[in-house]
Parts: structure tokens; C-alpha cells; sequence
């Protein structure tokens, strides 16, 4: 059970937490990406690896075939690039492997340059958006009669800071945050009372990341949290002890009330 007082990332699951479900993370050959994935599997999640580097994808797989945790399954995918027949070719495989989905992670992340907004020329921000607003849109569209058949699913969107107060000189980026939050609202405010699916936003604070390293290429990364040391609040999300939240902006190193 959630300590509605304590931070997300403070939650403690239980081994079997995810024991039946399937749940999809997009970016898993990232290091939050492969931190989620891992976790999920650990506590009985069959885990679909969305991303576009096979190699790392496949030693992704190879970890947790090894640690005797349910059998994953790997598409190597780059979905910033991808057609929207790309999707629609995703969402049948995976309806045809699975049958439905019980969970997203969305854990794909460009962050593009931190400069000013005058500075920004239109491919750079094009690209940006395609891959943190278009992207997670398309994905979750396409695979939503997929989450439909599941009893309890639920959709996390990883957002920042940088999308719920405006920060100087985080670009396309933080804008692209703030439309994650508008679409997670829009969302979960269509889906409540219609489906059990939930939509949230998950802002993960400061992380120890290669693209944390990238944006303060100065900062001591000694001084950060690791990835799995906050990952417990994807678990909290995308298991049944969240069930009934949604439409909710929260952030792992906070507690949700």
C-alpha cells in the first residue's frame, strides 16, 4: 500500500506485483528506459522493449530471459522516424502476440539543445516534438483497442519539471513537456467513466541519465538519484494499487497528495 505521505519513489512492491500483465515501454534501450523495464519484469511483468538501438535492445532481453522473470519481447523500432502504417503494423503485432496491453511506459526522451526559443531553428523543434509529443500520441492511439481488453490499464507519460512552470532555455523540449501534461489531461478526462484506463504524468526529478549528462554536461552526477532509485513510482503507476488515479501531473521524488 502507497504512503499517501511519502514519495513515490519510496513505494514498495511486492514481488508479484505485476504477475499477468503486459506492459509496453518505449525507449528501453535508454537508461531510464532499461531501469523500467527491468524493474516491471522483476515484479512479474511481460515487457514489450520499444527502441531503436537492437543491440542494447537484445541485451536487454538476454538479462531478463536470464533472471528467470516472464519472457519479453523485443521491437526494435525507431518511433520518431516511424510512419504512421508503422504503428498501425506495431499495434497488430502486438494484438496478434498478446491479445492486449495492460500498461505503456512512455520513456522515450530527446531533449533536443537547451537554448533560447529565438535561437531554435524549425528542424531541430520539429524533431524534438515528433519525438516527445507525436510519437507518444500515435502510440498511444494505435494500440488503444489493445488497452481497451484489459481489465486495469494504465498509461504513464514521462514528463519534467520543465513542462508544468516554464524554465528559461529549455526549448522545444519543455514545451513539448507541456503538451504531454495537456494530452494526458485530455485524455484521462475522455477515457474516466467511459474504461478502468487511466492516464498519468510522471515528472522523474533529477536522475543520474546520459541526458541529464547532456543538458548540465558540468553537474556532479555523484549528486543525483539513480535511476532505480525512483523507479519505484512507475511500479506505483502501472500496477492495481493506483487503480482509480488518473489525470494526475505527479512527480517521483514527491508524494502524491
Amino acid at each position: 500500500m502507497m504512503d499517501s505521505h511519502k514519495p513515490l519513489r519510496e513505494y514498495k512492491a511486492d514481488a508479484s506485483l505485476l504477475n499477468g500483465r503486459t506492459i509496453l515501454v518505449t525507449g528501453a534501450d535508454s537508461d531510464l528506459g532499461e531501469t523500467v523495464v527491468t524493474a516491471l519484469a522483476a515484479h512479474g511483468a511481460t515487457v514489450v522493449l520499444l527502441g531503436s538501438n537492437r543491440k542494447r535492445l537484445e541485451e536487454i532481453y538476454d538479462r531478463i530471459v536470464s533472471s528467470g522473470a516472464p519472457q519479453p519481447a523485443l521491437i526494435p523500432i525507431n518511433l520518431t522516424t516511424a510512419s504512421a502504417e508503422s504503428y498501425e503494423q506495431l499495434a497488430e503485432t502486438l494484438g496478434n502476440e498478446f491479445g492486449c496491453l495492460d500498461g505503456i511506459a512512455h520513456c522515450e526522451i530527446e531533449i533536443g539543445m537547451l537554448s533560447p526559443l529565438e535561437l531554435y531553428d524549425l528542424p531541430s523543434f520539429a524533431e524534438v516534438m515528433q519525438a516527445n509529443v507525436n510519437a507518444p500520441y500515435l502510440l498511444t492511439r494505435t494500440c488503444m483497442f489493445l488497452l481497451r481488453k484489459s481489465d486495469d490499464a494504465s498509461i504513464v507519460f514521462t514528463s519534467s519539471d520543465a513542462g508544468r512552470k516554464g524554465k528559461p532555455f529549455w526549448g522545444a523540449y519543455g514545451i513539448a513537456c507541456f503538451a504531454i501534461e495537456g494530452m494526458m489531461q485530455t485524455w484521462a478526462a475522455e477515457l474516466e467513466g467511459e474504461t478502468t484506463i487511466r492516464m498519468n504524468s510522471l515528472a522523474t526529478g533529477p536522475i543520474r541519465t546520459t541526458l541529464r549528462a547532456k543538458a548540465y554536461p558540468g553537474e556532479d552526477p555523484t549528486k543525483l538519484l539513480a535511476p532505480d532509485e525512483i523507479v519505484a513510482a512507475y511500479l506505483y503507476l502501472l500496477g492495481p494499487e493506483s487503480a482509480g488515479l488518473t489525470g494526475q501531473a505527479l512527480h517521483a521524488q514527491q508524494s502524491p497528495s
